[in-house]
């Protein structure tokens, strides 16, 4: 199939499709004598896998390692499992973080909302950091 018509089934730009070939995440593509690259049914798979994986968080380098090698349908199923699981653990971190950053950000505007409104700004700023250093020596 032609760029078009796979642009049309993935639903995505044929430029992303080029970008992705020349990334070699779709592996090298046959062209027709009149130059038109020429796509198989399994490109449009590759695809879809390709966007589910960087909607997962994946990179590129992380989806091209776990990509089978062009032309073979082997997957490896233990380095696919591993990979999945490394990509929860980092998820489980980077949940954690922003439950922290929301937590001190709560606390930034808690902290704000207490001091006495007027007065002089760096004053106040100045209150609200000493208290949130106490705190965190505290915590």
């Amino acid at each position: 199939m032609k760029i078009g018509e796979l642009a049309r089934e993935s639903g995505l730009a044929p430029s992303r499709i080029r970008f992705y070939e020349r990334e070699g995440l779709i592996g090298s593509i046959d062209r027709g004598l009149n130059g038109y690259r020429q796509y198989s049914r399994g490109t449009r798979q590759i695809l879809e896998i390709i966007v589910m994986a960087q909607q997962a968080g994946f990179s590129l380098d992380e989806i091209r390692n776990l990509l089978p090698p062009h032309g073979k349908g082997d997957w490896s199923r233990d380095t696919l499992v591993a990979a999945l699981k490394a990509k929860v653990v980092e998820v489980a971190a980077l949940q954690r973080r922003l439950s922290e950053t929301q937590a001190g950000l709560e606390a930034v505007i808690a902290r704000i909302e207490a001091t006495p409104p007027g007065g002089d700004c760096f004053e106040n700023a100045e209150a609200v950091l000493a208290g949130l250093r106490e705190q965190a020596k505290a915590g």
